[in-house]
């Protein structure tokens, strides 16, 4: 640094104002690689240093930005900063001894907490961890300034010569196991861990050499690829052609018909983001079971520090149980998210329309049913939108946001809006039966059923999709909602595997048997009894059973899937094939590192999937084939 060299400096103030994060997500691999390289002779330096060098930081200082920082001899920060290391989200980490200065700060827990989960610290926990050394009201450059004349001629303290906290061994190993689900798959949470093992138990030098070659190692993997569209896709959904200069109704307050699971989740998003509900359900018993886990998970989100306790009691505070319908008249917005039947939702909508002044939005929750039919209920189909929500709604991440076909301009503005109020991913979905996510969905299901009539046993095909990366199987997942969903014992006619384990009693984890057995702790235990009940279905269809392949079980899962999100963006349904991705990647668990179902497809190559297709008997659709000519 020429400054350290220069007689008429006494000490160097460096001020970081951004730019965010975001921007550098999506540089290409070797302006990430010479942008670290240029950073470690930047950090070097500093460390090398005969005069101080005071980091003043301000608003989101990440990643790399942070990591020059953590080399300052001091670091003051304002009150309103926000201090992380994103980099595990896009697949990469800290390449610019990050890995090795921060726990020499902070120790080995929260560093693995900041490093590896990619988890941010205001001011405040900063300074109390030790990251910051001071707080700033407002500029902090001034009070740097001061800091730097404080320190200049003193013995300066380098970050790289501290020794981190004593973290015993088992520190990481069990960081590793706590985590295991949120790392499953991924190779950057694990090269994290290990370097900042080394910034443990290693000289520096060491570890600092690790860490760089983890992060090459990384740049150069296919992960990051995937990961770095995925933050692209999300960021590519919330643009919808025609509404970038159209202003969004405001939404103030809002109403929710329903307060089962799905109502009661959406209500705690809302109040949690701020936004009061009025909660309407017809009876008093349902009302007061819908509040009171309203009330119970807002005060484990304070218990758990995930809320501060103002915070709490603000929204507490803000919701309305009521169960007269009329309550809903003042609010901006409702949200209905009653049972799941066009007849009840005609009636909710048509009640609605008589008692909310003109303007208010009314939303469905649906899942699956058409929302013109339920807008023409009303004298106001424009004011009409669908907001499919994923349960649990206070937990998942997806939105998908249904345009029916004279839904306004600014009523889709006010929906994408509110979605990132409440911390939602956004995505903009025509109107067609199960929309996007749902619509492939059941074509999952409907292959992974027809693969277990014809041999292949739930626990295969189970195992085989979670071991490509979803958190659960198609079965796993029938088992846990619950077999009986729309079954009816009066009308069941044997037609289905389904009907058939419901006629038997077996009706998921909620009975104990299902596709599979339950044990007291609802382990799933492969059944003996359900593969005879399926192989006398297929007996009865006259359908021979045979094995299956590992290999083959998986083509049969996902590429029919990929050829229907062919037809939704062919059908206009999706815009785009990167929301196809978004939605499965945020609302189904598909597994991140691999970018979505479409992205996955495009990397084994289009062709490639129409060949598979073909050689499993599965006629691919003009939609797959005019995608895959188009990528050829």
């Amino acid at each position: 640094m020429q400054a350290n060299s220069d007689e008429t400096i006494s000490g160097i103030v460096i001020a970081f104002r951004g730019p965010t994060f975001t921007e550098d997500a999506e540089a290409d691999d070797k302006t990430l690689s010479l942008g670290a390289e240029a950073n470690v002779r930047l950090v070097d330096a500093i460390g090398a240093a005969t005069k101080p060098v005071v980091a003043a930081l301000d608003d989101a200082v990440l990643g790399a930005d942070l990591e020059v920082a953590l080399a300052c001899h001091a670091r003051i920060a304002s009150a309103q900063s926000r201090l992380g290391f994103p980099e595990v989200k896009m697949g990469l980490m800290p390449g610019a001894r990050g890995t090795q200065l921060l726990p020499r700060l902070v120790g080995a827990r929260p560093a693995l907490t900041m490093l590896a989960l990619g988890e941010e610290l205001s001011a405040e926990e900063a300074q109390a961890l030790g990251l910051i050394d001071a707080t700033a009201e407002g500029d902090p450059v001034p009070q740097a300034c001061g800091a730097a004349r404080e320190l200049a001629g003193t013995t300066l303290r380098r970050t790289s010569d501290l020794t981190p906290a004593v973290a015993e061994p088992a520190t990481f190993d069990e960081f590793a196991v706590r985590h295991a689900r949120k790392f499953r798959g991924l190779d950057a949470p694990r090269a994290i861990v290990a370097a900042v093992r080394a910034a443990c138990e290693l000289p520096f030098d060491i570890g600092a050499q690790i860490e760089r070659e983890n992060f090459e190692q990384l740049l150069a993997g296919p992960q990051r690829k995937a990961l770095r569209y995925a933050i692209a896709a999300e960021r590519m959904a919330g643009m919808v052609p025609g509404l970038q200069n159209t202003v969004p109704r405001p939404v103030s307050e809002a109403g929710i018909v329903g307060s089962g699971t799905m109502g009661s989740g959406i209500a705690i998003a809302l109040l949690c983001a701020g936004i009061p509900v009025t909660l309407y359900e017809r009876d008093p018993a349902a009302l007061e079971r819908g509040t009171e886990h309203i009330r119970k998970t807002i005060e484990a989100n304070g218990a758990s520090g995930r809320m501060r306790r103002e915070r709490v009691e603000k929204a507490l505070a803000a919701l309305s149980p009521v169960s007269d319908i009329g309550r809903l008249g003042h609010v901006d917005l409702v949200i209905e998210a009653a049972y799941e039947t066009m007849a009840v939702k005609q009636d909710v909508f048509s009640a609605l329309d008589a008692i909310v002044r003109p303007g208010v939005i009314l939303a469905t929750n649906t899942s699956y049913l058409d929302i013109d039919e339920i807008a023409a209920i009303t004298r106001r189909p424009a004011d009409v939108v669908g907001l499919h929500f994923f349960s649990p709604a206070n937990i998942m991440k997806l939105l998908e946001v249904v345009r029916g076909k004279v839904t306004s301009p600014d009523v889709l503005a006010a929906a994408f809006d509110l979605a990132r109020r409440i911390g939602k991913v956004p995505v903009l979905s025509g109107n067609g039966w199960g929309f996007i996510g749902n619509r492939m969905l059941a074509i999952r299901r409907q292959h992974a059923e027809a693969m277990a009539v014809e041999g292949a046993s739930p626990a295969q095909i189970d195992a085989v999709i979670e071991t490509f990366g979803m958190a659960m199987g198609p079965f796993r997942v029938g088992d846990l909602a619950g077999l009986d969903l729309g079954w009816n014992a009066e009308t069941s006619t044997g037609s289905t595997i389904r009907e058939r384990l419901c006629e038997a009693g077996r009706r998921g984890q909620k009975s104990g048997a299902g596709f599979y057995d339950y044990d007291d702790n609802r382990r799933a235990i492969p059944s003996e009894a359900a593969l005879q009940i399926i192989a006398g279905f297929a007996h009865d269809k006259g359908i021979a059973q045979r094995s299956f392949t590992d290999a083959q079980v998986l083509d049969r899962l996902l590429w029919p899937m990929v050829d229907e999100g062919a037809k939704i963006l062919a059908e206009g349904i999706a815009l785009r094939e990167s929301d196809i991705d978004v939605v499965w990647l945020n609302g189904y668990g598909w597994p991140a590192w691999t970018g979505g179902p479409m992205f996955h497809a495009r990397q084994t190559g289009l062709q490639e999937v129409v060949r598979r297709l073909e050689a499993m008997g599965l006629p691919p659709s003009d939609a797959i084939r005019s995608l895959a000519d188009t990528r050829s």
